[in-house]
């Protein structure tokens, strides 16, 4: 088992890493027995899912630990028309888990249907339960707003039977109208010292000697980020044990092509270098890298090598090509017009310093 699997917190006062304030008034909250719709926002690796797991726990008890896997295609009739959707579930007696912005544009249909289907239903053996199901539904920021519109009617309708527990990262990307019908929650990214704290609490317990320099450095190179950390963390392990003061923490692969297609642009700013950066962007997302984390690293990238005055102008046209990417249905047609807009500003910029 993967150490960021091993030591997860399953109660909310196990929730050290997270405000304290905030794991006792959803404490609280469970045990007034009315707990409303919630909504867990904040960066990837605070600790969202794993604070909606406890909640789960604080109301059903260890039962909800007992979980299957299931793959399942639901077969919709819409009209005229008969749409067959597709999507992983993971399930208790209590709670169904799921993803609904991986069916992509048919996202709509899973919310309209299958949650609606799934609401409708009162929890396997509730006696002395809430009476209720939870469904908990992962990055809510990245449904449409078609899809969004029609869980807001399902929050409305079915609130008595079923309670939402939405996670996101960005609370921008959600409606106002489901917002305002869940309590939202701010999970803040941990301090650099307590990822720190981490690090050296879960080498004691493997028994591991832990240099102080080094898990210092995993706390910088993880960005505040626990699960990214824990995993680097491994990965050290694995590459060398006893651990040394000065041994270096390696970068995920996918940074690493990330950095070399930065430096391949920087190179070369001309159709065929297009065309190969495309083709490195389509292996990026079959392998299940998301758009948005592929132009943010990119972007890091290219400004490290960037005089000043281009760091502003690259980080503006990121965003503009981000924002568009959202709104469309194609993230590789956006993120190779970020690149064809930045070759054109870079080689410009060069003819006229070296002209």
């Amino acid at each position: 088992m993967l150490w960021v699997d091993k030591y997860r917190p399953h109660t909310l006062d196990q929730m050290t890493t997270v405000n304290t304030d905030i794991a006792q008034h959803l404490k609280r909250l469970v045990q007034d027995g009315d707990c409303p719709h919630l909504l867990f926002y904040g960066v990837g690796g605070a600790g969202k899912k794993t604070l909606a797991l406890a909640v789960l726990r604080e109301i059903f008890g260890a039962a909800v630990e007992k979980v299957k896997v299931e793959g399942k295609t639901w077969k919709l009739e819409q009209g005229e028309r008969k749409i067959e959707v597709e999507l992983t579930t993971m399930s208790s007696n209590y709670h169904v888990e799921m993803n609904p912005s991986d069916v992509g544009t048919k996202d709509r249909y899973v919310v309209q249907e299958v949650i609606k289907d799934m609401a409708k239903s009162r929890p396997i053996d509730a006696a002395g339960q809430q009476g209720y199901k939870v469904l908990l539904l992962n990055e809510v920021d990245r449904l449409s707003k078609e899809a969004q519109h029609g869980l807001r009617r399902t929050m409305e309708k079915y609130s008595s039977a079923c309670r939402l527990i939405l996670i996101c990262t960005s609370v921008s990307k959600v409606l106002d109208a489901v917002r305002s019908r869940c309590l939202p929650v701010r999970v803040a990214a941990p301090s650099v010292e307590t990822v720190e704290k981490l690090v050296m609490d879960v080498a004691q317990k493997e028994k591991l000697v832990m240099p102080p320099e080094l898990a210092a450095r995993l706390a910088l190179h993880s960005e505040r980020n626990m699960r990214r950390c824990l995993l680097s963390m491994e990965a050290c392990r694995v590459q060398q044990y006893p651990f040394k003061a000065d041994q270096p923490v390696q970068l995920c692969d996918w940074e690493a092509y990330v950095t070399q297609i930065a430096n391949e642009i920087l190179q070369e700013q001309t159709p065929k270098r297009l065309l190969q950066v495309r083709g490195r962007f389509y292996e990026l997302i079959v392998n299940c890298i998301p758009p948005e984390l592929i132009i943010k690293r990119l972007v890091r990238e290219l400004n490290r090598k960037l005089d000043v005055e281009l760091k502003h102008e690259t980080a503006r046209h990121a965003a503009y090509f981000e924002h568009r990417m959202n709104e469309g249905s194609k993230a590789i047609i956006h993120m190779e017009a970020f690149v064809a807009n930045f070759m054109a500003v870079y080689k410009k910029y060069l003819i006229s310093s070296f002209g």
